[in-house]
């Protein structure tokens, strides 16, 4: 080889070097900070953070290898919320993952900097964590449940399941605005059905224990149980009262007809989470909280228990053809 052309060969391996070298530096380590409404052994909750994390592996992100991912969980409990969403955004992770309205107030009460990506929040609009569904506008966005008008359809599919109800009691947190808006609903539809309704607060478990004994004791009545996270907490604690006292129930999501409710309708929440595995990611590559939509579901799962319909005595033969005329939207599901 010539002078020349062994110095132009040896100048273009040196200036590669640097390039080489960056290539085999470790991925920059990214924080997601987790901050779940549930306790950490909850079989909901763990699938929830199951499908969670297969989103984000998906999209190339995987936990300890190029995402440190940093989860806590309240179990319900308000002080323990509040301790562990000041904890989370001290360690100034670049994106939290929040599960509920609770939990989500508190964290944008401790910041308004780190972007925010919400699950299972009802009203965001309502509850001021966004200035619009199109346009959140803050460091808040994510994927909501269902709109308020759902709540009637749960009164509506009580009256079909079980025609001889005429009463309901309505399980809701009335210090929180999705609490009183899905009330409202169920309170529109209510008169149309001949429907009498007993409001029962699910903060005290307590309070739970006695409403619903106390309005077992009259004939001709049923339950509905709204969505929020007090409801999902003691949800096996509210579907054995509702077995106890012999209660045709109605509930917001699938993981109360799969623990032995009776029915449930409300959105698959395990696709949420995978959806918002897209909006961290999306976050993680630059993209702002403010620019991205707030997105409500698709599609929603009507459940039915056939084990606890037995045992009650629901689903006669005439009910079956009006459920399977639902809505194309609607997948009829037997558990």
């Amino acid at each position: 080889m010539r002078r020349r052309e062994f110095i132009k060969v040896l100048a273009g391996s040196t200036a590669a070097l640097p390039l080489a070298v960056q290539a085999q530096q470790p991925e920059q380590m990214r924080r997601i900070g987790v901050l779940v409404n549930l306790a950490e052994d909850d079989l909901e909750a763990q699938a929830q953070n199951l499908a969670f994390l297969q989103g984000l592996q998906q999209l190339g992100w995987t936990d300890g290898r190029n995402v440190r991912i940093d989860t806590r969980w309240t179990a319900g409990d308000p002080g323990r919320a509040r301790k562990y969403a000041a904890e989370l955004v001290a360690l100034e992770p670049d994106v939290v993952l929040a599960e509920g309205t609770t939990v989500l107030g508190l964290l944008v009460q401790a910041t308004r900097r780190v972007p925010i990506v919400f699950v299972q929040v009802t009203d965001p609009v309502g509850g001021g964590f966004v200035a619009s569904l199109a346009q959140p506008g803050g460091n808040a966005t994510g994927f909501t449940p269902f709109e308020y008008s759902m709540a009637g359809k749960w009164l509506e599919l009580l009256k079909e399941i079980s025609p001889l109800v005429t009463r309901a009691a309505v399980l809701r947190n009335p210090t929180v605005t999705s609490g009183v808006g899905q009330f409202g609903a169920i309170q529109s539809v209510a008169p149309s059905l001949g429907m009498e309704l007993r409001p029962i607060d699910v903060r005290d478990v307590n309070a739970i224990d006695s409403g619903v004994a106390a309005f077992a004791g009259v004939a001709n009545g049923g339950l509905i149980v709204t969505a929020g996270g007090q409801q999902i907490v003691h949800r096996e604690r509210i579907i054995a009262l509702a077995a106890r006292h012999k209660l045709p129930a109605v509930y917001p999501l699938r993981s109360f007809a799969t623990a032995g409710g009776l029915m449930s309708y409300g959105p698959n929440l395990l696709d949420q989470y995978r959806r918002a595995a897209s909006y961290v990611d999306r976050i993680l590559k630059g993209e702002q909280p403010a620019d991205l939509p707030v997105q409500a579901p698709t599609k929603y799962d009507l459940v039915i228990n056939l084990k606890t319909a037995k045992a009650l005595g629901q689903i006669a033969g005439s009910v079956l053809p009006a459920l399977l005329r639902r809505p194309r939207r609607l997948d009829l599901l037997w558990v």
